[in-house]
């Protein structure tokens, strides 16, 4: 047991890995719909690219989606909506109309009596024109009844009868005041306005439209539309090789492939068919895994870079599974190429591609008409990171965006082209779809800016602005420790350029050159970079005092990064920019001074790390040049050549750069380019042959 737990302990990265590898698989499996897929590709507009297809079994022809939309657009226009009468509701509302006609008949004629002759002839006749109005009814929803002159007719419930009427035949609200006009008899004793008034008052529609009857009534008529016309037997032949997919075709193709897919889901497949997406789902990330073991080691070691691959992979399929599995039609408006910009803002465009690639074949798997998706997401994909190679600006998110959109759109018209040889059938829902998904593309940059905090990640964008100089911390750094400062900035300018000879990130080893030496703030005047006045602090120190201090300026460095919120990539260059050497001055002259003695070189020497990538690496070498040159007396081309040979040399030879991915190729160019930096700094003329 204690071996095995020692065995843990000691592989504990690589079973990490494993176990990220397998949750993988389990998690696309478990998203992956449990149904079958069509053994044979097709698209309409193409030759069958197969072996002569027979049927294997009797199956009927599907209609397509515009037959199916003409039919029930006819069967709808053949649709009458029901009113129900509401006799309940009428006597309810008479009363409520003849106590209404008392009360104003009271306000108008205070002094007469309600049962003079006048008073009961005006309310039997509102009592009468009230009873003739609901007799012929008063229609709630008009809308429903959009031509009531063209002979339209409804169905009107009374009491749980139902009877076709005219819809011309009843009334609305407005036809109320011409009607009442008619019917009100030209005597004297008669008050029209009064009456119509109160009418008005009290009126209702009687005949209210009974939305629950229509629609059952809808439902059954589009029930009786049948999906399918006509049978191919089986046996019998449905496309030979070479044959042109064309519509009618493509109808019976489609119709095989739906109904040999909903077979294939049966339970007692359902075991060969999960088997099948292991072996894919197995196959296809042991790609992506070994891709990052031989090609990317860097990534390959680093878990938390896996595991936002795999989730950005994951994330992607489910949400296409989703939107296949509730809305097909809308699957174009995935933003699928969020994959590649983020993955190439944060590792590189060669393993932004192979993660595209990966995401699109699994995520094909789901989709209708694979290839064209495969076609469109992947040229997509390739111009998304071509226009993201180089991300310094945001708004190179919006240029992205649109180079998304506009190729989404040339290739649907090829392919709209070649399918139909004409753009009649185009569908502009499509252009939407693609716009929608290039919008949501944009996304990417408040998903990036949340990853960085997550992941620990760093992009271009945020090394651009902890560099600009205004940074608050870089400004206290100018004004607290100026010659520091200076220095900064001259082998910033020198490591970057090296940067750029050898390969690598040059954006990063600039920032980390501004901040190397922030620790120096604390107590500037003890470096001597700082040091104005000829006054040097470090005489009334001993030599072991002196080393603490400056080699303390990298402990200091490091608390301040991380009060402010440096990423950790740029606190590495903090770490790592004296490696493990020894604060020389000091340790020389204690030597020096104390032959007699055991001089304690661990008092004098830099904590480390030592530098373990390029960037780091040439950094150290830039520090150490940039700083050693002002001290030369006589800057000619001679003492500038023995310089940096000599400090470079020194510091391969105490294995500073061992753990560094730098070969001495590489180390031969910086030599170069800092001899010519360094002759351009101090306006040193080359000397001409004689």
């Amino acid at each position: 047991m204690k071996r095995f737990f020692s065995y843990l302990r000691n592989h504990y990265s690589d079973i990490t890995k494993i176990l990220l590898f397998l949750l993988s698989v389990v998690l696309l499996v478990m998203v992956f719909p449990k149904e079958g897929k069509f053994k044979y590709e097709f698209s309409k507009g193409k030759p069958w690219m197969h072996d002569d297809l027979i049927a294997p079994f009797d199956f009927a022809i599907l209609k397509s989606d515009e037959e199916l939309e003409k039919e029930k657009s006819e069967v709808l226009k053949e649709l009458k909506p029901y009113f129900r009468r509401d006799l309940s509701a009428e006597a309810k509302q008479k009363d409520q109309l003849l106590s209404d006609f008392a009360k104003r008949w009271k306000t108008k004629y205070p002094d007469d009596d309600l049962e003079n002759k006048k008073y009961l002839q005006n309310k039997n006749l509102a009592s009468q024109l009230f009873d003739t109005l609901m007799q012929k009814g008063i229609l709630e929803n008009i809308d429903i009844v959009d031509d009531r002159t063209g002979g339209k007719t409804i169905y009107l419930i009374i009491d749980n009868v139902v009877s076709e009427r005219l819809a011309s035949g009843f009334l609305t609200i407005g036809d109320v005041d011409a009607y009442m006009d008619r019917f009100i008899p030209q005597k004297k004793i008669f008050e029209p306005a009064f009456v119509k008034s109160v009418i008005k008052s009290n009126l209702i529609r009687n005949l209210r439209y009974d939305n629950e009857t229509t629609e059952k009534e809808k439902k059954a008529l589009l029930g009786n539309i049948s999906p399918t016309r006509g049978m191919v037997q089986s046996g019998e032949r449905i496309i030979s090789r070479g044959e042109l997919v064309t519509g009618p075709k493509y109808l019976v193709l489609e119709s095989l492939r739906k109904d040999y897919e909903s077979k294939l889901g049966s339970s007692f497949k359902y075991i060969g068919i999960l088997a099948g997406q292991i072996i894919l789902m197995v196959v296809t990330m042991a790609s992506l895994f070994l891709f990052l073991f031989f090609f990317r080691k860097e990534i390959f070691a680093e878990t938390k870079q896996i595991v936002l691959i795999l989730l950005l992979i994951l994330f992607m399929v489910m949400v296409t599974s989703l939107m296949v599995r509730f809305s097909p039609g809308y699957v174009y408006l995935i933003p699928v190429c969020l994959v590649p910009i983020i993955i190439g803002v944060f590792m590189d465009s060669r393993l932004a591609l192979f993660t595209h690639l990966t995401t699109i074949i699994l995520t094909a798997f789901l989709v209708p008409n694979s290839y064209e998706y495969v076609f469109l997401q992947l040229f997509a994909g390739i111009v998304t990171i071509l226009s993201t190679v180089r991300l310094d600006h945001r708004s190179q998110f919006f240029f992205t965006s649109l180079m998304i959109f506009v190729t989404y759109s040339l290739i649907y018209t090829g392919m709209t082209l070649i399918k139909e040889g004409t753009l009649t059938d185009i569908n502009l829902v499509y252009f939407g779809l693609f716009g929608g998904s290039a919008i949501l593309t944009l996304f990417s940059y408040p998903v990036i800016f949340v990853f960085e905090k997550i992941f620990g990640l760093i992009t271009n964008v945020t090394l651009l602005e902890l560099s600009n100089t205004n940074n608050k911390l870089l400004r206290e750094l100018a004004l607290k420790a100026p010659g520091t400062f200076q220095h900064s900035m001259q082998m910033a300018n020198l490591a970057e350029e090296a940067i750029h000879e050898i390969g690598g990130n040059p954006l990063l080893v600039r920032t980390g050159a501004m901040y190397h030496d922030i620790g120096k703030m604390r107590e500037p005047l003890y470096f001597v970079e700082n040091q104005t006045t000829g006054v040097n602090p470090h005489d009334e120190l001993t030599y072991e005092e002196s080393a603490e201090i400056i080699v303390d300026h990298v402990y200091r460095g490091i608390d301040l990064a991380r009060k402010h919120n440096l990423p950790e990539q740029i606190i590495d260059f903090i770490r790592t920019h004296h490696g493990t050497r020894k604060a020389e001055y000091f340790y020389t002259l204690a030597k020096r001074d104390n032959p007699d003695e055991e001089v304690d070189a661990g008092a004098y020497t830099y904590p480390g790390p030592e530098p373990y990538s390029k960037e780091t690496a040439v950094l150290m070498m830039a520090d150490t040049v940039e700083a050693a040159s002002r001290s030369l007396k006589k800057p000619d081309e001679e003492a500038i050549n023995n310089l940096v040979e000599s400090v470079i040399d020194k510091q391969i030879s105490s294995r500073q750069f061992d753990n560094a991915d730098i070969t001495f190729r590489d180390i031969r160019k910086i030599k170069q380019l800092f001899k010519k930096k360094l002759l351009n700094i101090y306006h040193i003329r080359i000397e001409y042959p004689k």
